[in-house]
């Protein structure tokens, strides 16, 4: 039976960063599909709408509902491998953490991910995931199936050869096309990625963007507001042999520094925010040249302990370069104080509806405050340079834009609402967020 949470009794939940809280009417942790579909069934029958929440780690609120909240915490778990075809098939529940280390494990890994992994599979494709990559794209793009419960509690599946048109969308569905069940993912033989991370200057950096992106196969950097230092992060395959990091070096920079003495630094500088250049300009130093070899999501990912909000912006890539500089010039001149380096990461197109970097070669450029520190202004002069250059939020961060503004940017937008008209006519699965970002 699901474990279900209503009444007098309900609590309220909460995002990862704090920003979104919600009251549901009823909270259900289904243990089967069955079961789920029948929860998607009863709140029909109430009148009620339904959500689907993962580990909660998005700043919108795009999971949002005060009618029936959807826990995947027991939908979790490795239903098959099919090592002939390259593929798995994944409880939509289940944390990245648990996939990635279940398939290294047994040799197998997916190509790319993002440089977190406390998400749930199905989470993390909803809401457009990515990490950084000249050739490999968002994980949603490594998907090759999808199983869902759409608003009737019909079981639906998905692939290239199935449904082919919820496929093209259900990829980065946004939770408003049905709750994602389970997820078949491409995978490949566990390969040794090499990681050199460097100190570079901004000027250095933004010089020869060109030139690293294409000579590296995932190519990223921080840069420091308040300073001209920036840190690069280079992977790329290697034949070996495995040379991680040593266990202290690893603690001391991924935890000692990075979480640590950095959740310190911010905490500093909310108190001081004057104090903040001073402090970017001693903290951008702090780390230095390293080079390792690892499995894969080892090396793409780290812990992130630190709370914040962001705003992440996809851009053509032809573009980035130009808005970073805009972005560094107005944090120059400003009196903005942010503690919080800018991330810069590329990907290539997809054919995904509402993907990112549907139909184009995408750079990205996400920006960050400590949590309960000012945001607003600094979010909103980013947000007026990113869409003019014609940008696309990431869906499960901090933005301002709607259905009108998105009709515009994604040449597929009408498909993706058709669909969903045609699924979820009574918007069963509908909320403040989708109404903003699809309209009614």
């Amino acid at each position: 039976m699901p474990t279900t949470r209503h009444g007098t009794d309900r609590g309220v939940w909460r995002n990862w960063a704090g920003n979104v809280a919600v009251r549901p009417v009823r909270d259900v942790a289904p243990a089967s599909v069955d079961e789920l579909r029948a929860a998607v069934r009863q709140a029909a029958e109430d009148g009620l709408s339904v959500k689907p929440i993962g580990s909660g780690h998005s700043f919108s609120d795009t999971a949002a509902t005060e009618g029936v909240l959807i826990r995947p915490d027991r939908l979790t778990g490795i239903r098959t491998i099919d090592r002939n075809a390259g593929i798995v098939t994944v409880e939509a529940g289940t944390r990245l953490s648990d996939l990635n280390a279940a398939l290294a494990q047994r040799g197998l890994s997916l190509t790319n991910m993002g440089d977190i992994m406390v998400q749930t599979v199905a989470g993390a494709t909803s809401t457009g995931t990515h990490g950084t990559g000249r050739d490999s794209a968002a994980i949603a793009a490594q998907i090759r199936g999808l199983e869902l419960v759409t608003a009737d509690g019909s079981l639906l599946t998905c692939s290239e050869n199935e449904n082919p048109e919820v496929f093209a969308s259900a990829r980065i569905g946004l939770g408003a096309l049905g709750v994602v069940t389970a997820i078949t993912f491409a995978v490949e033989p566990l390969f040794l990625l090499t990681a050199h991370d460097e100190p570079m200057s901004f000027d250095r950096v933004t010089a020869t963007f060109d030139e690293l992106h294409a000579d590296n196969e995932h190519f990223e950097f921080y840069w420091f507001p308040h300073t001209d230092n920036c840190n690069t992060l280079r992977n790329n395959r290697s034949t070996g042999p495995l040379a991680p990091t040593g266990r202290f070096r690893g603690w001391f920079e991924d935890e000692f520094l990075s979480n640590g003495v950095f959740q310190a630094v911010n905490s500093l500088g909310r108190a001081v925010p004057a104090a903040v250049p001073t402090i970017a300009r001693v903290s951008s130093r702090a780390l230095s040249a390293r080079t390792y070899t690892d499995i894969p999501y080892k090396v793409f990912t780290s812990p992130r302990r630190v709370k914040m909000l962001e705003m992440e912006y996809a851009l053509p890539r032809e573009a980035l370069i130009d808005a970073l500089r805009e972005l560094k010039a107005v944090v120059d001149r400003s009196d903005l104080r942010i503690t919080f380096p800018v991330e810069v990461r590329t990907a290539p197109a997809d054919d995904i509806t509402l993907s990112t970097a549907s139909g184009r070669e995408s750079g990205y450029i996400a920006v960050h405050t400590y949590r309960g520190m000012p945001f607003r202004e600094y979010f909103a002069a980013a947000e007026r340079i990113f869409t003019a250059h014609g940008g696309r939020p990431h869906w499960g961060k901090l933005h301002t834009r709607d259905a009108e503004y998105f009709a515009a940017a994604y040449p597929r937008f009408g498909e993706f609402t058709a669909l969903r008209d045609r699924l979820d006519p009574d918007r069963r699965f509908g909320n403040a967020y989708l109404r903003q970002v699809l309209g009614d």
